[in-house]
């Protein structure tokens, strides 16, 4: 056997549950513990010199801070960049946004072909009106009458798909002059 192995297997014998105890007061983890302990004996024991008996636990105790220290900060940088990722860590039934979208593909189908090129380039493309306009060939003003009424349309034909706590609502602004008595009778 060679000179690390037994090193390596006194200090396991040993000092085993002193390192994992330390390993446990960083992580507050019994597995990540387990981890560090072991990744820490691989990265002190792999080397082409092997630490002097009385030594090897100061080592691998250092290992042990550094591997915890390196994994802390790796969570930490990843806490502050996750929300660049465009992944969401759990996945969000799309059954209902998928309805959705039929019923606005099917509402949009039902508009005339102008109106419906108004549409598509205002709000998918995010085209201005005068921009619109000049896509199209038209004036303004035609491409603003046409997607009023492309709006009064797709208002109508997907009624269904507002909240109903949206439809219920009653759109006029209160009279601050009026009480509450006199908004019951009207």
């Amino acid at each position: 056997m060679e000179d690390w192995e037994q090193a390596m297997g006194e200090l396991v014998r040993t000092r085993h549950r002193a390192l994992l105890g330390y390993a446990y007061l960083l992580c507050n983890d019994v597995r990540e513990a387990e981890d560090l302990v072991q990744d820490a004996l691989v990265k002190v024991f792999s080397r082409r010199s092997v630490p002097q008996r009385e030594a090897g636990e100061g080592y691998v105790r250092k290992a042990i801070f550094t591997l915890y220290l390196d994994a802390y900060r790796r969570r930490r940088r990843w806490a502050g960049i996750r929300h660049l990722v465009g992944t969401a860590d759990r996945r969000e039934s799309t059954d209902a946004a998928t309805g959705d979208l039929l019923d606005i593909t099917a509402a949009m189908q039902r508009l005339p072909p102008r109106q419906r090129a108004c549409v598509a380039l205002r709000h998918l493309d995010d085209l201005t009106v005068a921009q619109v306009a000049a896509e199209l060939g038209i004036a303004e003003g035609t491409v603003s009458r046409h997607l009023h009424d492309a709006h009064a349309t797709l208002r109508h034909l997907l009624a269904d798909l507002a909240p109903a706590a949206a439809r219920d609502t009653d759109h006029r602004p209160a009279d601050p002059r009026t009480t509450t008595e006199q908004r019951s009778h009207q």
